[in-house]
């Protein structure tokens, strides 16, 4: 199979817009997690939420050319950072077969919440109604796929927590397949009364900042943003003339299918899916130099992540934290977020200093990377495991 290289990156979520706001407050280890200011909740100050700083006005109004992106948080929070994405990279001249594989959980739900009443109540709708289609996670996918004319191909994921993680995976496929030349692959979630009310029901959340592998760990603080990748081919790269930034060595999606909401205790889909994204790209575990981990500080999902950790890696576990003390947990979007997040780990060779950590869980005893580090960075592990056994691993390695 041919090589797949990350080209361009953009991206967008509580820590700011843009690559550089985001490396900005990561190295500082300055966390985007606050009380909610837009959210349209009862419960917008009793958790901490990772909130994009910005109204959807004024996300638009940052967009270069908005085009006939519908009124929508989601189509802002995806644009800006498409916008970005192909910004950071040439297109080739001529024609080549590109392609958008978003990935969503909510879709448009957070504008269609506040207009729920003028749906169901006769009477209160006057005119035009299309700005209702946008609840339909495909109608966000085909906006941004037309507005950035990404049309070859376009279609979306949704598989909980891991959809932008699948959905880098499935544009690797395509490209190694021959089936496109270029293909954009991300994700984008905003914040939701439905997802928070979902996950409050799970009890789930933290109403303080969430504290990924301590054993005091009490949930996740939902986010929201969006991310996106450009990813091309050798033969991709002669028609663009691009510098890679990283290259995708290695992928995998495993499904456990142990319970609709909950991994396996013993965490067999984590380990599969951690294993054989190694495997593919050639390497041993010896050589992962950092992991980027699920780590949504959830009771069950930390445990489970850190018992396949430590069979994978026995005891000699590499450097690892969870980057979502600074962003919360933005769904869909948190794949590709920190698959961002682990190119400029390898392009900058630093890794990001965790936060909140204190004592570790009593019989996995990890502790995750708790200083900023310029270190020898030469491939990392991503991880996304999702509801329903939806586990994917992504690994990335440095390119020379």
């Amino acid at each position: 199979m041919s090589s797949v290289f990350i080209t361009g990156i953009g991206i967008v979520s509580a820590l700011g817009i843009g690559v550089r706001a985001q490396r900005e407050k990561l190295v500082a280890g300055i966390s985007g997690l606050k009380s909610a200011h837009f959210l349209n909740s009862i419960h917008k100050t009793e958790f901490p939420f990772g909130e994009v700083p910005y109204t959807t006005v004024e996300l638009f109004s940052t967009l270069s050319d908005r085009g006939e992106l519908q009124q929508s948080r989601l189509q802002a929070l995806g644009a800006l950072a498409l916008e970005e994405c192909l910004s950071s990279c040439s297109t080739p001249s001529g024609f080549i077969r590109q392609g958008l594989i978003n990935a969503t959980t909510v879709g448009g739900m957070t504008d269609i919440e506040d207009r729920y009443f003028e749906l169901i109540q006769p009477g209160i709708l006057d005119g035009d109604t299309d700005w209702a289609s946008g609840l339909d996670c495909a109608t966000g996918t085909e906006h941004l796929a037309r507005r950035f004319g990404l049309t070859d191909f376009m279609t979306t994921i949704s598989t909980a927590c891991s959809s932008s993680a699948n959905a880098l995976q499935y544009g690797a496929r395509l490209l190694q397949q021959g089936h496109l030349d270029r293909v954009v692959c991300g994700g984008v979630d905003s914040l939701t009364r439905f997802t928070v009310n979902g996950f409050n029901s799970l009890k789930n959340l933290d109403k303080e900042l969430c504290k990924p592998f301590d054993v005091n760990r009490n949930g996740l603080n939902l986010g929201e943003g969006a991310a996106y990748l450009v990813l091309e081919t050798e033969k991709g790269l002669q028609l663009s003339g691009n510098h890679p930034l990283a290259i995708l060595s290695g992928y995998s999606n495993f499904n456990e299918a142990f319970h609709p909401t909950a991994p396996s205790p013993e965490g067999v889909g984590a380990f599969e899916a951690m294993k054989r994204a190694i495997e593919k790209s050639g390497l041993e575990p010896a050589a992962i130099s950092y992991i980027n981990a699920h780590g949504t500080a959830t009771l069950n999902n930390d445990e489970s992540e850190g018992r396949a950790i430590r069979r994978l890696f026995g005891d000699s576990i590499p450097p690892f934290s969870s980057t979502k003390e600074y962003t919360g947990h933005t769904l869909a979007a948190a794949g590709a977020i920190e698959a961002v997040f682990s190119v400029l780990s390898l392009h900058h060779q630093e890794i990001y200093p965790g936060l909140n950590f204190t004592t570790p869980i009593p019989g996995i005893e990890l502790v995750p990377a708790k200083e900023y580090q310029q270190t020898t960075l030469n491939h990392i592990l991503s991880n996304s495991f999702g509801f329903g056994g939806n586990n994917a691993s992504l690994l990335f390695s440095k390119y020379d």
